[in-house]
């Protein structure tokens, strides 16, 4: 595998679609999903079997998703990320999962597989995918490693206009926490969610722009318009790939963060159950994990696959781990769901200005 050896014109164009555009293949599944993850790489044997890709719905953030769905919205299969899924659960969007139909079930990292929140009366909901980081990354031509060595770099005054997070209330309050000082956000008090709300606003003050999309970042920071951003592997990995001063710190003073994502069976699916099962096993694939490692930058959650990677090609991508990370890592696990809610609305008043 070359971690050097990107796809990253043809990541960029698929994550430039515009949120809720629909892409039409097979109609016997439907896919609900971030734009760009209609990479046709990420499932070929689905398409080698069926001899089409499935049909590809896109949504911006989870709570968009999860509103649309409320509404009627019908699609088979979903991809949220572990902080919304017993949300959704709950809500009864979803069924439950027929593990013996997934051929990689006892590769997955049982760390993502087997926790409570994604299970419901002794079954599984939620099959983990991918998983990755979001840390400050940096143009190492206009910001040195010591101007970058906090987080607190996003609230100062010097930075305004040239700081840019993303449109995603999940990656802003996992900056918010760490920042402030908490690296668990579940159980976080009613003073610890009102400090990291006002360091947020206080990074609202230098945002030229709040990125949707690893496209829309990157052409910031190539342009040079902004050189410091919260972002996902992908920005780091993808831009200094293609040669570009681009660098992430995952070891700032107050650390940086971790999130997974996966896909789910939505409840009263229209299309084939089969077909379902055939995507998610050509995810789960060994060539899978490699593609989404060596283009992407993401981790996956096949263990056994992921344990082949070498340490040096791993760390290229801003994937290696330590216990010194470990430690410093704030899991964008589940919340309780007052707690999300509060910081939902918040973060809409704070990118209002308020």
């Amino acid at each position: 595998m070359n971690i050097l050896t990107k796809t990253a014109t043809s990541v960029a164009a698929v994550l430039a679609l515009t949120a809720g555009t629909v892409h039409a293949a097979d109609p016997d599944l439907v896919v609900f999903d971030w734009a760009g993850y209609e990479d046709p790489e990420f499932y070929t044997s689905y398409s080698e079997a069926h001899g089409d890709a499935p049909t590809f719905s896109f949504f911006g953030d989870e709570e968009e998703a999860f509103q649309k769905l409320r509404s009627g919205f019908q699609a088979d299969a979903a991809h949220p990320c572990a902080q919304s899924v017993p949300k959704w659960i709950e809500a009864g969007l979803l069924q439950p999962l027929d593990t013996s139909k997934i051929t990689y079930w006892d590769d997955l990292d049982p760390a993502f597989r087997d926790l409570e929140a994604f299970q419901k009366d002794g079954e599984y909901y939620f099959v983990p995918i991918d998983w990755g980081n979001t840390g400050l990354t940096y143009n190492t031509e206009l910001q040195s490693e010591e101007d970058v060595s906090s987080l607190q770099a996003f609230a100062d005054p010097a930075n305004q206009g040239r700081v840019s997070i993303g449109d995603n209330v999940d990656d802003a309050y996992a900056l918010g926490f760490l920042a402030t000082g908490v690296k668990d956000w579940a159980n976080a008090t009613d003073e610890e969610f009102q400090a990291a709300s006002d360091f947020l606003r206080k990074v609202h003050q230098n945002v030229r722009s709040y990125w949707d999309s690893g496209s829309s970042l990157a052409q910031l920071m190539q342009s040079g318009e902004v050189y410091l951003a919260w972002a996902w592997n992908e920005t780091f990995s993808t831009m200094s790939g293609e040669g570009h001063p681009i660098a992430m710190k995952r070891d700032t003073e107050e650390g940086a963060s971790s999130w997974v994502c996966g896909y789910v069976h939505l409840k009263d699916a229209p299309g084939s159950e089969e077909k379902f099962y055939d995507f998610i096993n050509a995810w789960l694939e060994p060539k899978t994990a490699d593609y989404i490692v060596n283009a992407w930058g993401y981790g996956h959650s096949n263990m056994v696959e992921m344990g082949k990677m070498s340490e040096e090609d791993l760390s290229a991508v801003g994937l290696n781990t330590s216990e010194k990370l470990r430690d410093n890592t704030l899991w964008q696990g589940p919340v309780p769901a007052e707690l999300r809610e509060k910081m939902i609305a918040e973060f809409e008043l704070i990118k209002a200005g308020f």
